[in-house]
């Protein structure tokens, strides 16, 4: 009597989750069972400044409620660390000895901050925003109208930054080569994304490197960043958005290949016929653009789910590798792109 096909998915975001709904849709007799990281359930980063227009419960911010799970027979296994993956025994190696098996492997773990080499010896002075948890420590360490000093300006950080201005706080900007990540802006255009950005209620300082961060004295807020001109700005949270790394260290040595991010083809298979990727931890081959590329955005990452349960369980389909994805100014004058919702 054969066994029935066990699905295991690293990662429990938006790729994860819409992936386990779909293989229980195709595969009903199918174990599954999600791997996550964090200890709460499935929140969209994206909604995470809901926390500066009074959201107090993470519950409220809920992708999934925790009864989808039940109902779906989807096993989820919260604050879980994934640290090694053998794709010769099929299995998933957990932080605390405890082997997983599986028949196939779905890795979806996404992104976090990325911090460039420059910066990575101040961490402890800045606050992340990839959890709840997070959002509320910089919450609580923000006074009324207080100042917060933004580094890159990535797009995600980019629609923090509008939320942040609208609740009546102050961003500084430093723009970095990050500013409107994952976007590649013309130089002929950056002047009228700049001057947007300022009629959002940003102050931009541009050209300028951070030389160092420092505590603040009593007198002063909480953070002095020191800049290569050496003058220095002071807030009272200076926060990186300098774009996304892959979240794959217990991939090396699974015998895949690897760039920055997992290589996969369009149908989000790796070079192991057994493992597939998606979201923002794979790299797809383009057959447009002839190279591998990096595909982001919240429905983008929910289509790959999709399309890898469906080649998981038998199908063949291939996700759309041509994105329209360029920044422009909308009627308003503000900031839009077809990848990200900016309002």
């Amino acid at each position: 009597m054969s066994h029935p096909p066990h699905y295991v998915i690293i990662g429990a975001g938006a790729a994860g989750c819409e992936a386990a709904l779909h293989l229980r849709q195709r595969d009903p007799c199918s174990r599954i069972t999600l791997i996550a990281g964090g200890k709460l359930l499935f929140i969209n980063r994206y909604e995470l400044p809901k926390v500066f227009h009074g959201v107090n419960d993470w519950r409220e911010l809920l992708v999934h409620p925790p009864e989808f799970y039940d109902e779906q027979r989807i096993t989820l296994r919260r604050d879980t660390w994934v640290t090694r993956v053998d794709p010769k025994r099929r299995v998933v190696g957990l932080r605390h000895m405890e082997w997983v098996a599986y028949s196939k492997l779905l890795v979806a773990s996404g992104g976090g901050g990325y911090l460039t080499e420059d910066l990575r010896e101040f961490r402890s002075l800045m606050n992340g925003f990839a959890t709840f948890e997070d959002a509320i420590r910089v919450r609580q360490a923000l006074p009324k109208k207080g100042t917060v000093i933004m580094l890159g300006g990535d797009m995600m950080g980019l629609d923090l930054a509008r939320t942040l201005v609208g609740a009546g706080f102050k961003v500084t900007l430093i723009a970095g080569e990050q500013l409107f990540w994952p976007h590649n802006v013309k130089p002929k255009d950056a002047p009228g994304f700049v001057a947007a950005l300022k009629h959002m209620g940003l102050e931009v300082v541009l050209g300028r490197k951070v030389a160092g961060i420092k505590a603040g004295t009593k007198e002063k807020p909480s953070r002095r960043v020191i800049l290569d001109d050496s003058s220095d700005l002071y807030g009272d949270a200076v926060m990186p958005f300098c774009g996304l790394m892959p979240s794959l260290e217990f991939m090396v040595g699974a015998g895949v290949d690897i760039e920055r991010g997992l290589l996969v083809n369009p149908r989000l298979q790796t070079t192991n016929s057994n493992i597939w990727a998606g979201g923002d931890v794979c790299q797809i081959w383009s057959p447009e653009e002839n190279r591998y590329r990096f595909y982001y955005g919240w429905k983008h990452v929910k289509e790959m789910g999709r399309v890898a349960a469906f080649n998981m369980t038998g199908g063949d389909e291939a996700v759309r590798t041509y994105q329209e994805d360029e920044l422009f100014l909308n009627d308003k004058g503000e900031i839009d792109s077809p990848l990200w919702e900016f309002d």
